[in-house]
């Protein structure tokens, strides 16, 4: 070769994690002292080593990697040479490309030392042979480590290492979660501002307003590992941060595992696992927020409210549902209206042209009704606790039964079809063999019937999984008295007491019929339901 006297040879070693566990062979230490020898006694010119230290084979963007493929492209490379082929990387397809194009192109000669591999005597047919079980190699590893995880999880370990904000690692026991006072305060905070009716960009704002330190900057301020880049402003919050501290259930003392996954083991990109497929482990560290509090925000979050175009807002905005329809009450104001003027109507009336009525009822009389009924319910809780607690148990069990009973049924008839599909494809199938029907028109039927038999196994598994939570759920009581427990009295109503206490509002449409408009509202209570007291006075869930 007519090679520049600065031409260098590239002496790559690659370490996996996985790789560390079979022993001194393929450390760093080792695989250095080979290239070097080998380099030294074949009279390589200027060696220089590019490391790569706990990275995959099957990740090609490693930074000593990617240096030193660089200085190929500048034509500075006279040989790579590594201690075994694998150590270049564990995907056959961009080895093949890398050995048989760019390598070529630049006049790179490659060796691997240990398989006697030397692109120089020519690359025969084993090398795609050693790429192929290479690639397996990795595949197999990837199975291997997913059934560690799910060993890991399924003995009650969580996977993952780095305490989320709000906890610190026990300096006793690095598994033991510890709750940081100072970091739990602020989530505490953000939890609280979310059921006073603000969204994760008023969170983020008052935070900033504050001058509390955003997650990234309170971990570098207290020494603790950090894996984004160090912020500008310490004190910018952003929402999605904000947000995401709203959803994660660890705040609840709970391990959360397998919430993101990838494709294969080809891919570094993570996906997000819906729910169900989580695997939740309760109780394994401190909680920081009461479940009561974390079920409230949920509801408040699936109910996302906007400001109107005038910047006002209100605080029944995602809780006023309409009766007849089901949809939301939209909240109607101007700058010219005054406060009574404020009113809300059913989303699907639009102005007369939609598919429902107006169901029309002003804010202050929703705010005066919804006040007064949560007023009587707190006396008559405190007042007459035990025939309250039996009265909303019977209560519980009578609509449990009746709500079983119907998902029964669509399970019964959702199965049924199922079973009747299979024997229609039989049928189908046989007609095909014997000739009876085409194979455009089997491809045709055959296509439709699993389609439908694949929407009815999401729907009998929906149904089997509702059934399962609601014959095994007892109604939770505690929950809605601990909070009745944590007001003597209210005498105003604010979006904390009010997301606290109410789930949602039902208004109906008005009646007329007696010459008088009544409009009939029904307050859906947090862990309850609807709450009906024992009162002859009946104009409290009423307004005319």
């Amino acid at each position: 070769m007519n090679r520049q006297p600065d031409m260098i040879t590239a002496l790559y070693c690659r370490l996996s994690r996985d790789d560390e566990l079979q022993g001194d062979s393929n450390s760093i230490v080792n695989q250095k002292e080979i290239l070097r020898r080998y380099a030294e006694e074949n009279h390589f010119p200027n060696p220089r080593f590019f490391v790569d230290d706990g990275y995959s084979g099957t990740n090609f963007d490693r930074p000593a990697y990617q240096e030193m493929m660089e200085l190929v492209e500048d034509g500075v490379v006279e040989a790579i040479i590594v201690k075994d082929h694998s150590r270049l990387g564990r995907n056959r397809l961009v080895i093949g490309q890398l050995l048989e194009e760019i390598l070529e192109e630049h006049n790179v000669r490659y060796i691997a030392v240990t398989d006697n591999i030397d692109s120089l005597k020519g690359l025969d047919d084993m090398v795609a042979v050693r790429d192929l079980f290479n690639e397996w190699y990795a595949r197999d590893t990837s199975k291997k480590i997913r059934a560690v995880w799910r060993a890991k999880s399924s003995a009650g370990k969580r996977l993952c290492n780095n305490p989320p904000y709000g906890y610190r690692k026990d300096p006793e026991d690095k598994e033991n979660w510890l709750v940081d006072e100072e970091a739990a305060k602020v989530v505490r905070e953000i939890f609280s501002l979310c059921i006073a009716g603000l969204g994760p960009l008023q969170i983020a704002k008052r935070l900033r307003k504050e001058q509390v330190l955003n997650p990234t900057a309170y971990r570098e301020a207290h020494g603790l590992t950090v894996g984004n880049p160090t912020p500008a402003d310490p004190y910018h919050w952003d929402n999605k941060a904000v947000a995401a501290i709203l959803e994660r259930m660890e705040y609840l003392g709970h391990t959360v595992n397998f919430k993101g996954t990838k494709k294969s083991y080809k891919s570094k990109k993570r996906i997000k696992n819906p729910p169900e497929k989580w695997q939740v482990i309760p109780d394994t560290h401190p909680a920081i927020i009461e479940q009561a509090q974390w079920d409230r925000v949920q509801e408040l979050r699936k109910n996302k409210r906007r400001p109107t175009k005038t910047g006002k807002h209100n605080m029944f905005s995602g809780l006023v549902e309409c009766a007849d329809c089901g949809a939301k009450l939209y909240y109607c104001t101007t700058n010219y209206f005054e406060e009574r003027q404020d009113h809300f109507v059913c989303s699907n009336y639009k102005s007369n042209t939609g598919t429902c009525s107006a169901h029309f009822i002003r804010a202050v009389v929703l705010e005066k009704l919804v006040l007064e009924h949560l007023q009587r319910t707190i006396q008559y809780v405190r007042e007459y606790e035990s025939e309250f607690v039996q009265s909303m148990g019977e209560k519980s069990a009578a609509d449990r039964r009746k709500e079983i009973s119907t998902k029964r049924r669509g399970l019964s008839q959702a199965q049924r079809r199922m079973e009747e599909l299979d024997r229609l494809f039989q049928r189908l199938y046989e007609d095909n063999v014997s000739g009876k029907i085409s194979d455009e028109r089997f491809t045709k039927l055959s296509g439709g019937y699993e389609a439908e038999q694949k929407e009815l196994q999401e729907k009998v598994a929906i149904l089997q999984a509702e059934l399962t939570g609601q014959e095994e759920q007892a109604m939770n009581l505690d929950r809605f008295l601990s909070i009745v427990k944590k007001y003597t009295e209210i005498e105003k109503l604010t979006p904390t007491i009010l997301n606290e206490f109410v789930e949602k509002i039902i208004v109906h449409a008005p009646d007329k019929s007696t010459g008088k408009r009544v409009q009939q509202v029904e307050i859906s209570y947090n862990c309850i339901g609807v709450i009906e007291l024992p009162d002859t006075n009946e104009t409290d869930s009423k307004t005319a």
